[in-house]
């Protein structure tokens, strides 16, 4: 289910952290398989850095 948020952390994913469309289609999945947060999903699968999980978890701070 995309929600507000979702779709601007995808737009986030994208526009600042160049992260690929495959990447967080890939987590998407996982995450309907297996209900987490989407940042700590691509970060477990090894689809962002631990430096990009803090650049999200600072976005979605100041959201």
């Amino acid at each position: 289910m995309m929600t507000r948020q979702n779709t601007g952390l995808i737009q986030f994913l994208q526009d600042e952290l160049a992260v690929s469309q495959a990447s967080i289609q890939v987590a998407l999945r996982h995450c309907e398989q297996d209900p987490g947060p989407l940042p700590m999903v691509l970060w477990q699968y090894g689809l962002i850095t631990l430096e990009q999980l803090e650049k999200i978890y600072d976005w979605m701070e100041a959201a």
